[in-house]
């Protein structure tokens, strides 16, 4: 499954460093969180969803690395630059090695079913 992504070609040459320059901090530093640990959440304040995250993390004993970025009316246009990287709309944006699995609901159910225990084995 691939996802629609303009081609390169379809960007005028004179706007293409300006695209790939915003933001790329941010990006940047959630690809160095992710290479460095076996579980990453990406989350922001006042969204319970990250902290349900976190919560069945810290219940099931596996350790993570938590990045938050602003809240609902602030850093909204940095977190657009993970939502474009990534193509998942929301957060939590949850990583387990290297691969994003989803969010909250997506963990819950790996954890349920056992996989995520097979995936950090």
């Amino acid at each position: 499954m691939a996802r629609q992504i303009l081609e390169e070609s379809r960007i005028h040459p004179a706007i293409r460093d300006r695209i790939s320059a915003l933001n790329a901090d941010i990006v940047k530093e959630v690809q160095d969180a992710i290479a460095a640990n076996a579980v990453v959440v990406v989350g922001m304040r006042q969204n319970p969803m990250p902290k349900r995250a976190r919560s069945l993390l810290d219940v099931a004993g596996i350790g993570y690395n938590y990045l938050e970025y602003g809240s609902y009316l602030a850093g909204w246009r940095r977190r657009n630059a993970l939502k474009m990287w990534t193509g998942w709309p929301t957060f939590p944006m949850v990583f387990v090695k290297g691969a994003l699995v989803g969010g909250s609901a997506d963990l819950a159910q790996l954890h349920a079913s056992g996989e995520l225990a097979k995936l950090l084995a």
